[in-house]
């Protein structure tokens, strides 16, 4: 049966005791500190209770997944499931030395710090003390001084003390709530860490794929330019010869100039890419080597998302608003014990004398003890707004926990659509290439054996390249499909 008290406010005991002291109606004065330590155990406010969430029963997609399994693509670490040597150099070098990992390390011993100062109010608290006062009065002052006092101008005065008692006594748990705050925010802290890691892996992987289909874009140009050129050389000698008009030179110098302007443009990108993932090393701009073409495989073929129901337990960033919620949680029982009486204790143990050889015999000796409880009476309204405050902000963390949940639900379905779809996309469009490169081959030989226009061999080797880049390009977004989804998932931090 919860104890109630004529300010608003329930608290827990968990000390059977003191219930039965509560229940007699009769509470003697002389047991009156033996209870106030018994009420020690007593909290106020709610206890936290995890809020339900609706949990789908197997991940959107295009098409119906397989029966929920335990396996999931999160289960394997970052370097099983990145397998090139040179990536995995990458990344352990930005788990190393990334900025907002080495920040994130920082804000975990700033909440481990906060912790043991608001741990450490729970405790008694004992500090030393010391003075000493030496004095001459002046035998021609403002009050002459008798003669038998000149002998003793100087005078000295010590005192020396030991505060053996400084502690409130949590009687509502003010103290323990906000403990619970402090270490649930160590632990937001911890989490948001283990966020951070798996971003910064997944930045990696994502930008170095990246740069490695904009070095296949970059191949294919310089590739398509030789070819171009080697054509322009073939139509002016033809032009000389009468077999070609200066139109097909233009048309011929069209495709030369129009290979030629996208090189830049991708090696801009190139270098552009070589700095992000500069900064995600936390290195200064540079070139980063790679030594792998974009046509081999990276990544595992199978990507099992596993069941949605472990998605709460392995998502660092949904831990980490759990922890949140937590310590919201936590801080309204610390505005609801700020209306009941606090009771603190102090006690000090000392001598005072103006010899200080005798400054700590008997008759020297000083001590106190002073219990004081303190019960507000009219604030003004503070304590209701502060609690007010603190049920709102626990909303809050309510609502930013499940959105959390709902967001991860659409990103790892996010990362399955386009997973599949890109995979989709990659197996058609590489049959369109083989079309074209065929076509282009076909006009070629029929334009140089007179039997069709330049026109159309120019036709097919402009649309060749631009299937060639578009293919590169979904390429690359099969791969970052994988990434997400590995993201998505709460894969790399547990290594």
């Amino acid at each position: 049966m919860p104890i109630r008290f004529g300010v608003a406010g329930v608290f827990s005991c968990e000390s059977r005791v003191a219930r039965r002291f509560l229940g007699a109606g009769r509470i003697p004065w002389s047991a009156l500190a033996l209870i106030a330590l018994l009420l020690a155990g007593c909290t106020v406010g709610p206890n936290y209770q995890r809020p339900k969430v609706a949990i789908p029963e197997t991940f959107r997609a295009p098409s119906p997944l397989p029966a929920p399994e335990a396996a999931s693509l999160a289960d394997l670490k970052w370097f099983e499931v990145f397998r090139d040597p040179q990536l995995q150099s990458l990344i352990r070098a930005a788990l190393a030395q990334n900025y907002d990992l080495r920040d994130a390390v920082a804000r975990i011993e700033e909440a481990r710090a906060n912790l043991g100062v608001t741990r450490s109010n729970q405790f008694p608290q004992a500090s030393a003390s010391g003075a000493l006062e030496v004095t001459r009065l002046s035998r021609n002052g403002a009050f002459p001084l008798p003669s038998s006092f000149v002998a003793s101008q100087n005078r000295n005065w010590g005192q020396a003390g030991l505060n053996l008692l400084s502690f409130q006594i949590d009687l509502f748990g003010q103290l323990r709530r906000a403990t619970e705050a402090a270490r649930a925010n160590l632990l937001n802290a911890e989490w948001n860490q283990k966020t951070v890691v798996t971003t910064v892996v997944s930045q990696v992987a994502a930008d170095y794929f990246q740069l490695l289909e904009l070095d296949s874009e970059l191949s294919l140009s310089r590739e398509t330019l030789q070819t171009r050129e080697n054509s322009l050389r073939l139509t002016r000698d033809r032009q000389t010869h009468g077999l070609a008009t200066l139109l097909d030179v233009r048309q011929a110098e069209q495709l030369v100039y129009t290979a030629s302007e996208s090189i830049p443009q991708l090696q801009r990108q190139i270098e552009q890419t070589e700095n992000q993932i500069s900064l995600l090393l936390g290195k200064s701009p540079g070139a980063i080597d790679r030594d792998r073409s974009f046509s081999e495989e990276y990544v595992p073929p199978e990507v099992p998302a596993g069941l949605p129901s472990a998605l709460l337990e392995r998502r660092p960033d949904i831990r980490a608003a759990e922890q949140s919620l937590i310590a919201a949680n936590a801080d309204i029982g610390v505005a609801k014990a700020a209306f009941f009486p606090q009771i603190n204790l102090s006690g000090s143990l000392g001598g005072q004398s103006s010899a200080l050889a005798s400054l700590f015999s008997g008759p020297n000796s000083t001590w106190s003890f002073i219990p004081q409880i303190t019960q507000p009476i009219f604030t003004a309204g503070r304590l209701k707004s502060n609690l007010r405050l603190a049920r709102a902000q626990y909303e809050q963390a309510e609502v930013a926990y499940e959105k959390s949940i709902q967001t991860a639900f659409q990103q790892v379905s996010d990362a399955l659509i386009a997973h599949q779809r890109s995979r989709e996309s990659r197996i058609e469009q590489e049959q369109l290439v083989t079309a074209l490169a065929d076509r282009k081959r076909l006009a070629y030989a029929r334009y140089q054996g007179g039997v069709d226009t330049q026109l159309n061999a120019l036709d097919a080797d402009r649309d060749l390249l631009a299937a060639q880049l578009t293919l590169a390009q979904i390429r690359y977004a099969e791969l970052v499909s994988v990434v997400q989804l590995y993201n998505a998932l709460g894969g790399g931090w547990e290594s």
